[in-house]
């Protein structure tokens, strides 16, 4: 009997599996320790200093993903065969960087391949660990702590990316900053200026030692970032049931489905979303796959303890990698559901990140939509709604700024991609206590005595695989032009009417925003409303902000994609990362705007849109000692669409 009733359990699992499954699931972490077990009893095995950078599916077919779809939406009794479940892999071993395909169905590596471009994958969680120690049994760093008269237990260090110069052999390398603790716990408000230090990574020693000067150390009184004991963090809102259905990855909310994936490189991944017609009751497709691609940090300081802080944190270490556990109540509000994150660690070994995603249904306050009507005769109409949305979260903790990332859908089929900054800011220790003594350049602003943060960008590219109500779609700029009231018989001198441009190939979509006044629009040429209008959805942008770094500086050539804010390419599933795979000292000759060099067909075409989310961040005083959420983002909005507002349906 009891052979028998754990036989029926196994088969009750077996189904409950296959109905949650989805192609696009990430790595369980079944897989992954599987895929480290494959790995370690290969050949690869014997490599000295075997290392995995990165783990994640491999990126199914999307035509096969789409047939899948289709046929478990018509009848899932008779939903065709899953895509192969394939995990890609890149290992280091030996100083070569080898790229594996694992089956995970047959348990096979079917590829291995040593990659010999530029750039490096992204660094292990142990090697900036270990890289990070390296200073406080160094006899040189001892020394320099020593002459400061600082007690070197009470040194944190921090290991940085450097970038690229224009060498032309480079190693994998680190340079290592350190601060002083010393009564606070907001390490990177005390640095101690003047010493760098580089490591290189793959030998694990300090190949290069400055000490430069020495400036004051900041004082460590009123650097708390902590919220004083006593301050509620009680909710005050959104105290509602969920409202929402998780079905493994898959969500439901209103008139949404949508699926939720988590890897280490862009954390949060929403593929697959549809929204519901009433009219036409179905779903209908609008984003096929959407995540953050790649991040561009550069520090506006060009002396030599800050000139390489020039950060891609993606491609470099990964924001699923920094994906931090959602606080209840403070990150997350009350009625929030979260999801784990699961990743593999620099032995190959299951990471668990808790508490990695949170969802939940958000009572803004705000109005869906209303009107009053005070022309109908004997009455005082008034109706509307309030807005009630559904957010999807994650938050990255990528050393000092803290990230917070949502996915937010709307019942009248817009999607609202928001970015919040916070966390605390990166400052160089300077003997001035008062801005009246500046006579130089200190490349930002003096936010505390002693204390100068620096000024920086943050560009955030997202990657939006957009299929609205199927593949092929094409990029329409709706431009508004002036227009002289001539002959009309109006006492009106000008208006403006709209210009529509058809974007034939990829240069033609390449926007630089806020030039001209323009929609961007993302269309299905195929489908038309009742009324003849191609259905479509818009990009509404947020502010226009590009690099204002030289067109031959360094970090801009490996960057050279946040030029422009908007970019369209021919889909192509091994293009996802903007700044290139292999980020860590790349040389740009990989990446978004070297792919669209090419200038492919993108008119009526299966095509993916960037945007670029950017940040001038000049620092204040109220930034410091921890910041303020600033806010950004974006939208998709339905534009004909729909037949009519969806909020009426």
């Amino acid at each position: 009997m009891t052979v028998l009733f754990i036989a029926l359990v196994l088969i009750l699992q077996c189904c409950f599996i296959a109905s949650v499954y989805h192609p696009l699931d990430p790595l369980s972490s079944t897989e992954i320790n599987k895929v480290r077990l494959l790995v370690q009893k290969s050949h690869l095995a014997k490599l000295p200093n075997l290392t995995f950078h990165y783990v994640d599916i491999e990126e199914p077919e999307k035509a096969d993903v789409l047939k899948w779809l289709s046929s478990s939406s018509s009848n899932p009794k008779s939903r065709i065969s899953t895509p192969p479940h394939r995990a890609h892999v890149v290992v280091r071993g030996g100083g070569d960087t080898h790229e594996l395909v694992v089956d995970l169905g047959t348990n096979i590596i079917i590829s291995d391949h040593v990659y010999t471009g530029n750039g490096y994958p992204p660094f292990t969680f142990n090697e900036l660990f270990k890289a990070s120690k390296l200073p406080l049994t160094y006899p040189k760093f001892k020394k320099s702590i020593s002459t400061r008269g600082l007690n070197l237990s009470e040194v944190s260090c921090i290991p940085f990316t450097i970038g690229w110069y224009g060498e032309h052999i480079t190693r994998r390398a680190l340079k290592v900053e350190c601060c002083y603790r010393g009564g606070s716990v907001n390490v990177f408000t005390r640095p101690i200026e003047g010493i760098t230090i580089l490591v290189d990574v793959d030998l694990m020693k300090i190949t290069m030692y400055t000490d430069r000067f020495i400036a004051p150390l900041p004082k460590a009184e009123g650097t708390d970032f902590q919220i004083p004991k006593g301050k509620s963090h009680s909710d005050h809102c959104n105290k509602t049931s969920s409202g929402f259905s998780i079905e493994g990855h898959k969500v439901k909310w209103e008139n949404w489905v949508f699926h939720v994936g988590f890897n280490a490189r862009a954390g949060m991944v929403i593929s697959t979303a549809s929204v519901f017609d009433a009219i036409k009751k179905k779903f209908r497709s609008v984003l096929y796959r959407g995540h953050v691609s790649e991040t561009f940090v550069p520090y506006m300081d060009p002396t030599n303890e800050w000139y390489f802080r020039t950060f891609m944190d993606i491609g470099e270490f990964g924001f699923g990698r920094s994906a931090d556990t959602l606080q209840p109540l403070i990150d997350c509000p009350g009625n929030a559901e979260y999801l784990d994150g699961f990743m593999a660690g620099a032995a190959g070994e299951v990471q668990k990140v808790p508490r990695a995603i949170c969802i939940f249904e958000r009572y803004s306050g705000d109005v869906a939509m209303r009107h009053t009507e005070i022309n109908v005769p004997g009455k005082l109409i008034r109706s509307g709604q309030q807005e009630k949305t559904l957010v999807v979260r994650m938050v990255a903790t990528v050393g000092n700024y803290d990230y917070v990332l949502d996915w937010e859908f709307k019942r009248s089929g817009t999607i609202k991609v928001g970015v919040g900054l916070t966390g605390v800011l990166e400052v160089k220790a300077t003997s001035y206590t008062n801005a009246d003594q500046i006579t130089e350049s200190v490349h930002g602003t003096l936010v505390s005595e002693n204390t100068v943060a620096v000024n920086h960008d943050h560009f955030l590219t997202y990657y939006l695989d957009l299929d609205v109500d199927g593949n092929d779609n094409s990029i329409v700029k709706a431009k508004m032009k002036t227009s002289r009231a001539n002959g009309v018989g109006s006492p009106r001198k000008s208006y403006w009417t709209v210009v529509k441009e058809t974007a034939k190939t990829e240069a033609d979509a390449r926007l630089r925003l806020g030039l001209e006044p323009v929609d961007l629009l993302i269309v299905n040429p195929n489908r038309k409303t009742r009324l003849g209008n191609q259905v479509g959805y818009r990009l509404v942008t947020g502010q226009p902000v590009t690099s204002l770094l030289a067109d031959d500086d360094y970090p801009q050539i490996r960057a050279s994609y946040t030029k422009y804010q908007v970019w369209v390419t021919a889909y192509n599933k091994s293009e996802r990362w903007a700044g290139g795979f292999y980020a860590d000292r790349s040389h740009g000759d990989d990446g978004l705007a070297v792919w669209s060099k090419r200038d492919r067909a993108i008119e009526n075409k299966d095509i993916v849109l960037w945007y670029t989310v950017g940040f001038h961040h000049i620092p204040y005083q109220e930034d410091f000692p921890a910041m303020p959420t600033l806010h950004g983002g974006f939208e998709l909005s339905p534009a004909n669409f729909f037949e009519s507002n969806p909020l009426l349906k």
